[in-house]
């Protein structure tokens, strides 16, 4: 059996981290799906910079467009969105076989909203009617600002992908959101059974900035112990921190609250691991899948990581509850070493923010700069 699709009977979904037009067109991820037991599709500024600045695919479009006096955002939204509604009716037979489980497509809010919540609400409403597919997620961002967006949103019966989770507290209020969301669409008549959402914890970038960190230590002392000792604590973070959020979701989808709620048909806000290539080429290639299979997850793969475990992933069965201790005592070990993983979770979350700002940013030149040249 393909592990990809194995993984399946331990209750993880293997989403797509990843959208260009020939992936569409093609028949690509249609054999995705097919073969791979790939369940879903997640999106960013970023890739989309990547696939229309990469390729020519787009530039019939974008003539046409500006052919007709479109504005540069207008030409975006317009190839986005496209994108999205063929990815998600590529999906859509996933989505009725798995009673809307599984077979999402997610799409972006822009990044530059990260930090307005009244903004980002009126954008989720408007995206989720232009695209007009039930088996759309509307991504939003684990900002402060964003936590009453998904409960805003959840309660009008938008899903939600709540992305850029570093922090556990962070996942929490994402989570407890979710919960406030579904008891406001109850209240109000509507069918919690309907609405699904997943929160986005990412993983491999907590490892790439912890590393840095604990590098830094080892640098600054000449005691073989204490470098020895500092050694032991790289590439644990990511996974350790991820346990650790797990947790959290086992307590809050236990708690009356949200079982009164899953009495009416409601589902849980699965937990979904995101940034889980790995980068660095001294670790596995499978090392942010292999641990974190579990009830009510989806990984979400980019294709490097997509091909590595479909060649080499070896499922054995439920890992994300094992070694809970040893992530506690990992953490503590980080703390006593001067160590701050609140600080690392602030610190990627504001890079988050502006990568994919910058991303959203360059797409909207490389439109602009592409509507030019078609145009002579």
């Amino acid at each position: 059996m393909n592990p990809l699709v194995k993984l399946q009977e331990y209750g993880q979904s293997i989403w797509y981290d990843n959208i260009e037009r020939r992936l569409l067109t093609g028949g690509e991820l249609a054999r995705m799906i097919a073969e791979d037991g790939v369940l879903g599709l997640t999106s960013n500024p970023t890739i989309f910079e990547k696939a229309i600045s990469g390729s020519s695919d787009y530039d019939a479009e974008i003539a046409t467009l500006a052919a007709q006096g479109r504005s540069t955002e207008h030409i975006y939204e317009a190839l986005t969105v496209e994108d999205i509604r063929m990815a998600a009716d590529l999906l859509r037979p996933v989505y009725d076989r798995t009673g809307g489980l599984d077979g999402y497509a997610s799409l972006e809010v822009s990044p530059h909203l990260a930090f307005d919540s009244e903004g980002t609400v009126a954008e989720g409403l408007r995206l989720f009617a232009k695209v007009g597919r039930p088996n759309l997620m509307i991504k939003v961002p684990g900002t402060p600002e964003g936590v009453p967006v998904v409960e805003a949103l959840i309660g009008s019966g938008v899903n939600v992908n709540v992305t850029l989770l570093f922090a556990q507290s962070a996942y929490e209020a994402a989570a407890r959101a979710y919960v406030r969301g579904l008891e406001r669409l109850a209240a109000s008549g509507g069918d919690v059974s309907r609405v699904a959402s997943v929160a986005s914890f990412f993983v491999s970038r907590i490892d790439s900035n912890a590393d840095q960190r604990v590098a830094a230590l080892i640098s600054a002392t000449k005691n073989s112990d204490e470098q020895a000792q500092l050694r032991s604590l790289q590439g644990q973070t990511a996974v350790a921190n991820s346990k650790l959020a797990y947790v959290r979701f086992l307590a809050i989808f236990a708690e009356p609250r949200f079982l009164a709620l899953r009495s009416q048909g409601a589902r849980v806000q699965r937990m979904l691991w995101a940034s889980t290539s790995t980068k660095n080429p001294a670790y596995a290639d499978t090392m942010y899948v292999d641990p974190l299979v579990g009830p009510d997850t989806v990984n979400t793969v980019p294709q490097n990581t997509l091909d590595a475990y479909r060649d080499h992933g070896d499922p054995q069965g439920v890992t994300v509850t094992e070694g809970v201790d040893a992530a506690q005592a990992h953490m503590a070990a980080l703390a006593a070493a001067g160590i701050s993983l609140d600080e690392i979770t602030t610190e990627l979350l504001a890079q988050g923010v502006a990568s994919f700002s910058a991303s959203y940013d360059k797409l909207l030149s490389v439109i602009g700069e592409k509507k030019a040249a078609l145009a002579q």
